[in-house]
């Protein structure tokens, strides 16, 4: 009989990129099975080439393989090519460190870094040969399916496949879960024994310990508590961040991946208050490193890897406190090795010269900027605290710096749009062609270009938006046309999403856990890898609700009340309920509230964490 690992070999040159499913690459730990206590299976439900960027596997690998006894492996979702064939061939899906199958270890421990990555869980449990709910699963003490990332923040639609959810960052309560297991493993302890302590530790949500009652007319009437756990889970954070773990090292892929750099993440959390975004209110406090941190990490992931570019990773890292100097370090470093350092996205308003004169060092291409509205009223509704004339500025600064092609983010279907703001991104990407042209020493021999992307807004839990409905594909396609129809120069080029896309993503995104039932019955009609174009099926998700009795406008067209019991009402990420309502009700007046260094917005985290968040 043939080994796991011959099966594999077999038939890896009839898949495409065959360096995704071996393993061996420089970097990855290898220990010896006999010596390991607690095996850690860490998934990304995803290809290779997305789950190898995400840098939250990265630390949470390296600081898991410091312990001896703990093994932490990855495993990524096979591509549809090499899924059939191990369908086939009977080969169970495997962690590619040892190439055991990963139904034998301790944890499989997913990252839910997107909605449209739920229908991937289940198809790996079930490649993995484990029961794709959480009830099928054995009494005894293993495959503990857990889950972390920025979608936890509402798990319920995921409530019926999963044993344990952790809220927050994983740096600490990870190891606190792993060493709970090992002891308790020792004593002989059962599934459910394991469970009741773990929902003990802070951070840490056992979704079957909560029982859900609705109303007639499906909104939630009350919640109910069983086995002791606690009324409200508190998310977990990493109070000092500039002494928090971050590895030297990061495995290095045969293949080229979608970020194949080092990352150096610079801080976490935002200061900014944007009413639309999950990611500022979730990661709050606000918290970054010292430049002396960021530049040694730097350096040693640089001579440990071989890599020749970095990237800068943060929700927003021109907000540092001491972005110039710690750039000036960096780029005397990087130009001196030969190492290409990119930044994210740049902030509008403080945006100037010398900061141009540094990316200038760094980057040669165009310049990427996140405007999200077209007119002043809405970029105020909104909280994005940028006027037009700091837009212009900043479009000046780049042109006499030399570049002529320009990307600016928006978003349509904010709450209370009107036509009107649909017009004025045109008329906002005109002005700043003619902006161009009228200065004297703009760049020679090539025209401007402005490159316009419009994704769909997607009101997300956590956010002062949570409460709106989203817009429907009606309305979205009728704001589609009329920004086209409204660009009428042909240096402007306009890029935006499917509105279908977008629809799913709020479903599962503010959904309950009733939808449980109609991810499964996609999956099972075929739906997987929905955040490709290529693959999503938005017919077979409208099958599945329809034959699970889910109405999708009741999740997605709907304003919440804000008296409503919400899906995620007993999940604490610290910023209070009564804040967000205090602000949707301020940007239906489109009055902006000032960032977190201005002044404190009073959302509640400097309480929970017992401090002032500067």
């Amino acid at each position: 009989m043939s080994t796991l690992k011959e099966k594999i070999e077999k038939h890896l040159l009839e898949v495409q990129k065959p360096s995704r499913y071996i393993g061996g690459e420089v970097g990855s730990v290898i220990k010896d099975k006999s010596k390991v206590d607690v095996r850690f299976a860490f998934c990304f439900p995803d290809t290779y080439d997305i789950g190898m960027s995400h840098l939250g596997m990265k630390i949470l690998y390296s600081l898991t393989n410091e312990r001896e006894n703990y093994w932490c492996e990855r495993c990524f979702a096979p591509g549809l090519d090499f899924e059939e064939i191990m369908r086939k061939n009977d080969i169970p899906l495997y962690a590619l460190e040892s190439l055991d199958p990963i139904k034998d270890f301790d944890f499989i421990g997913f990252t839910l870094q997107y909605e449209l990555s739920y229908t991937g869980v289940l198809n790996m449990l079930d490649l993995a040969g484990i029961p794709v709910f959480s009830k099928d699963r054995t009494e005894e003490l293993t495959q503990i399916v857990v889950a972390g990332g920025p979608c936890v923040c509402n798990p319920e639609p995921l409530a019926d496949f999963f044993d344990i959810f952790i809220l927050g960052e994983g740096e600490e309560v990870n190891l606190e879960l792993m060493d709970l297991y090992w002891e308790m493993k020792q004593q002989g302890a059962k599934r459910m024994d394991f469970l009741r302590r773990a929902a003990q530790i802070p951070g840490v949500y056992v979704p079957q310990f909560y029982h859900f009652f609705y109303k007639e007319d499906g909104t939630i009437d009350r919640m109910e508590v069983t086995d002791g756990a606690p009324e409200k889970i508190t998310k977990r954070i990493i109070k000092d961040f500039d002494k928090v773990y971050y590895p030297d090292n990061f495995v290095v892929p045969f293949t080229e991946i979608v970020h194949d750099r080092v990352s150096v993440e610079v801080l976490r959390g935002c200061i900014r208050g944007c009413r639309f975004c999950q990611a500022g209110f979730i990661y709050r406090p606000f918290r970054e490193k010292s430049t002396d941190t960021i530049v040694s990490e730097t350096k040693s992931l640089c001579e440990n890897t071989g890599y020749d570019e970095v990237s800068l990773a943060s929700l927003s890292t021109s907000d540092h406190s001491e972005i110039d100097p710690m750039l000036t370090r960096l780029i005397k470093y990087t130009e001196g090795e030969r190492v290409n350092l990119s930044l994210p996205s740049l902030r509008v308003d403080n945006f100037s010269e010398s900061l141009l004169n540094k990316i200038k060092k760094v980057r040669k291409s165009g310049l990427t900027f996140a405007a999200e509205g077209g007119t002043q009223r809405l970029r105020d509704v909104i909280n994005k605290n940028v006027s037009e004339e700091e837009i212009m500025s900043t479009c000046r600064i780049a042109f006499e710096g030399g570049y002529s092609a320009v990307k600016l983010y928006f978003m349509m279907g904010l709450p209370t749009e009107t036509d009107e703001d649909i017009v004025g991104i045109a008329e906002l990407a005109q002005r700043i062609i003619d902006l161009f042209y009228s200065i004297e020493d703009r760049p020679r021999g090539k025209g401007v270009q402005i490159s316009i992307s419009c994704a769909t807004f997607v009101p997300k839990p956590f956010t002062p938006f949570q409460f709106e409905p989203q817009d429907t594909r009606e309305m979205i396609e009728h704001k589609q046309k009329l920004l086209m129809d409204s660009v009428t120069s042909r240096k402007v080029k306009v890029s935006y999403h499917d509105p279908n896309v977008s629809m799913l993503e709020v479903i599962l995104a503010k959904g309950d856990r009733r939808l449980c039932k109609s991810i499964y019955t996609a999956w099972k009609k075929g739906c997987k890898f929905d955040s490709w174009s290529e693959h999503f099926r938005f017919d077979l998700w409208l099958e599945a609700f329809a034959e699970c009795g889910i109405d999708p406008a009741f999740y997605a067209n709907r304003r919440f009340d804000y008296d409503e019991i919400l899906p995620w009402d007993h999940l604490d990420y610290l910023v209070s309920k009564e804040f967000f309502i205090r602000e949707n009700k301020t940007a239906h007046k489109a009055v902006t509230t000032p960032n977190c260094r201005e002044r404190c917005s009073g959302c509640g985290v400097n309480k929970a964490v017992g401090r002032d968040c500067f």
